[in-house]
């Protein structure tokens, strides 16, 4: 279906909560359409031909484009709408929903998630940063944070696993990594500035928190034109099994091993290690890294 300026274009994850709550994205069609607005919905059986048919539909002329599941669709959003007019909305239902937190969109409330886009439709849409990491020739756009530590090892266990749903999927990939947890050195270039360290964590932060929840980095401006490299360095297992609880209460910061820098530009370089941005995969090491000032529009 041709869409038009007006249309909002409604996108919804075949996987939101593990198809646990699929009746989200029919609700907020119908929501939409009874608040008087035109919608293309796009619910396809997996998630390429989504990114495929959402791109095209947005392409055909959208004024909004709303993503129905967690931080995947937020990604998928922003690689199709960065650096264009079209807003993004956001309704949060899939596992991790950190890009929606940070924006202050309600979180596990599906009508208020609901009240909130149709609320944020009725005004100017909020401009905040991206961040762009480039990787084997390809640049691909992140909203939250991009992991290339322990947390992505993580991540990478975590998406290989059906059970348990939710953030307990996260936390028991969490320690099965621990078994083998050690630090790594890496090489990092920080605004033209080499850094050699031995690193437990590495991520660099548009928002403040990823895995549903870890506040990595508590002071995160979405919209201050710059990102958060957050680097936990070496120390025993031991203590970093005792300290990491902290991470979710943005308790951490203090920590001798943590360091935060506020960078423009960042190039990760370390062996064996797999990149995630916005939970999604992305390739091993090396990659380069970038904000982009005022890049997205957001109904938030």
């Amino acid at each position: 279906m041709a869409a038009h300026p007006g249309t909002v274009v409604v996108a919804v994850n075949p996987m939101a909560s593990f198809g646990h709550r699929r009746e989200v994205g029919p609700l907020v069609v119908e929501r939409l359409r009874e608040a008087g607005h035109t919608v293309v919905a796009v619910d396809e059986a997996n998630i390429e031909l989504l990114r495929r048919e959402t791109a095209r539909a947005v392409a055909a002329g959208a004024g909004a484009l709303v993503v129905v599941g967690g931080d995947g669709m937020a990604n998928l959003g922003i690689n199709i709408v960065a650096e264009t007019t079209v807003p993004l909305g956001i309704v949060p239902s899939g596992t991790g929903n950190d890009l929606a937190d940070g924006l202050g969109i309600p979180v596990g409330d599906t009508d208020a998630a609901i009240a909130h886009l149709l609320a944020a439709l009725g005004r100017e849409p909020r401009t905040i940063d991206a961040g762009v990491v480039r990787h084997g020739g390809l640049s691909t756009w992140f909203g939250a944070v991009l992991s290339a530590g322990f947390d992505a090892t993580v991540n990478e266990r975590a998406n290989h696993m059906t059970r348990p749903r939710g953030r307990s999927r996260y936390i028991l990939a969490l320690l099965r990594e621990l078994a083998t947890l050690a630090p790594r050195p890496y090489r990092l270039v920080v605004d033209g500035e080499t850094i050699e360290t031995e690193a437990m964590l590495v991520s660099v932060a548009n928002n403040r928190s990823l895995g549903g929840g870890m506040r990595i980095v508590p002071h995160a401006a979405l919209d201050d034109g710059r990102l958060d490299l957050f680097v936990v360095r070496r120390m025993s297992r031991l203590r970093f099994l005792r300290l990491f609880p902290t991470v979710f209460r943005g308790e951490h910061t203090d920590l001798p091993e943590v360091s935060f820098h506020s960078v423009s530009t960042v190039r990760l370089d370390a062996e064996g290690v797999v990149v995630y941005a916005d939970g999604e995969r992305i390739g091993p090491l090396p990659v380069d890294v970038s904000v982009v000032p005022g890049a997205l529009r957001v109904l938030a």
